[in-house]
């Protein structure tokens, strides 16, 4: 007889509730002094980890700015926008390139089953350990572009990451999902978000002693809009100049 699948169940979801909190967030330029209560802002943090992630390696951190002088330090940080200097919050949302390590081990340290399937075994305790891994001078990585080379003139073969700037989109791309689960979370509750590229990532970086293999993808402020918070209509071109049919 075969092993039973995990099921878990799908509540009924009401897809106008969803679309309001999707077309009523804004990138909000000025907030009010209305406060977020610490159980919001909790919740909306948690709700950015159930974002999907590569791997379930979560390369992610939510950097929660309370200290009044730092809040002050990071907005100059962030070339003193609007949207910094009003926030209740500051979130900045980092990336690592080195936690995998740690986090395939992790992964089979907290299987949620007793026994750890054997595909789940090899994937943590090697393959992904090669895959994410490309070595000192990045030698390993030169040697994984070589062989998928020769490989994928056969079949399909994962093309990457292969260099450091590879890691980085892998990062980003995974951070940014968790970013984007945030600021709907803080909609859904009421509040509104400005993500912010805008900002001295070697400032952030010092102000936060993060370590070499962080960065900073976006500062994310937080709060109330004010009455002139959003300041135009949103603007979007054409659909079809981005949805295409294959």
């Amino acid at each position: 007889m075969s092993k039973q699948r995990y099921h878990e169940a799908v509540p009924d979801i009401d897809v106008e509730e969803f679309r309001k909190v999707v077309m009523s967030r804004r990138s909000v330029r000025r907030f009010d002094d209305t406060p977020i209560p610490d159980a919001v802002l909790q919740d909306c943090l948690d709700m950015a980890l159930l974002a999907p992630n590569s791997s379930n390696l979560q390369p992610w951190e939510f950097h929660v700015i309370k200290t009044p002088a730092l809040k002050k330090e990071l907005a100059v940080a962030c070339l003193n926008q609007n949207a910094a200097r009003t926030a209740q919050e500051l979130v900045i949302i980092v990336a690592r390139l080195e936690t995998w390590k740690e986090h395939c081990d992790m992964m089979l340290d907290n299987w949620p089953e007793e026994t750890v399937p054997k595909v789940v075994q090899s994937y943590y305790g090697r393959l992904a350990k090669i895959y994410y891994n490309q070595g000192p001078l990045n030698i390993l990585g030169i040697g994984k572009r070589a062989l998928a080379a020769v490989t994928g003139l056969k079949r399909a073969v994962p093309r990457g990451p292969f260099t450091h700037a590879d890691m980085k989109v892998w990062a980003a791309k995974t951070v940014a999902l968790g970013a984007e689960n945030f600021m709907l979370a803080m909609r859904a509750h009421g509040f509104d978000t400005c993500p912010m590229e805008g900002f001295d990532a070697r400032r952030v970086n010092r102000m936060l002693k993060l370590p070499p293999d962080a960065f900073v993808v976006m500062v994310v402020g937080c709060g109330k809009r004010a009455p002139d918070g959003v300041y135009h209509p949103r603007i979007r071109f054409d659909r079809e100049r981005f949805i295409k049919t294959h």
